[in-house]
């Protein structure tokens, strides 16, 4: 259970959630870690699922018409032969076959999960680990693929990065591109399909939590609906400015900023500034 959170709180962390969720540099742990320096607790992983929901709505509307055509392809190409070769069709079974991975994993260990992942040892060592796998893969990756070279392999695989993000500090986002760039897909093709593979996902998880989090006497259903307002706002701009960065820019600071950040942790939690859970 997460630990009752004021108007304030529920503000910060929402702003927090709408910045962090799309950048390679895990909003989970940066949610986890304002929440410790100002000493406000853990929101727990209910707050966390429900508040990306937010920030999914802001992929389900900035890539509305993308979308769209990909669930009506999909659908008709179950009856008509002749769909089943377009980008669009095979893009709807790929996302479902990469959202496999997260759902048996997500689904065996969420008791780990919720508790004992949540410790900012780890947090912080993931968040160098991962910052530095990003940086490799962005270096050393061919970068020539695009969205049409896609097939069920390469969908997999991501899916599998997609998985490590249940893992608080490694970025769904950044090891999703990390996995992307490592196959040779561009930097745009990478993070335009890890947005659109993170939608069932997130929303499912989402869900679930939101049926759960009901019976939590610590849950304060308008602060997190507040929260999540403000993450779709904010996770929509970050959306629009990724996209153009990654078209003409590498990822390097932000794996600088994940490794920084995660030195710094590992310094206040050596010291005792900051408790690990």
């Amino acid at each position: 259970m997460g630990e009752p959170i004021s108007w304030f709180e529920a503000i910060v962390l929402g702003v927090v959630q709408g910045l962090t969720e799309f950048l390679p540099i895990s909003s989970s742990a940066h949610i986890l870690i304002v929440s410790r320096i100002f000493g406000w607790g853990d929101p727990g992983a209910a707050f966390t699922a429900v508040s990306q929901i937010g920030t999914e709505t802001a992929v389900l509307i900035y890539f509305r018409h993308d979308i769209a055509r990909i669930v009506s392809t999909w659908f008709r190409s179950l009856r008509q032969a002749e769909l089943r070769s377009s980008l669009d069709a095979r893009m709807g079974w790929y996302v479902i076959v990469g959202t496999i991975p997260i759902a048996v994993l997500g689904l065996a260990f969420a008791p780990i999960i919720e508790t004992a992942a949540r410790n900012l040892w780890l947090v912080a060592s993931v968040l160098i680990l991962f910052g530095l796998v990003l940086g490799l893969a962005d270096r050393l990756g061919s970068k020539v693929k695009e969205l049409d070279a896609l097939n069920v392999k390469d969908g997999l695989l991501f899916g599998v990065g997609q998985a490590l993000a249940l893992i608080p500090g490694v970025s769904r986002s950044g090891a999703t591109i990390s996995v992307g760039l490592a196959m040779g897909y561009s930097r745009y093709a990478a993070t335009r399909y890890a947005f659109l593979l993170a939608i069932p996902a997130v929303l499912a998880s989402g869900l679930y939590e939101a049926t759960k989090i009901g019976s939590d006497p610590n849950v304060q259903w308008g602060q997190t609906l507040v929260a999540t307002a403000i993450a779709l706002v904010i996770g929509y701009l970050v959306i629009a400015w990724l996209i153009r960065w990654v078209s003409t820019r590498s990822y390097m600071p932000f794996v600088v900023y994940r490794v920084v950040l995660g030195s710094v942790l590992l310094v206040l939690l050596a010291t005792g500034v900051l408790a690990a859970t």
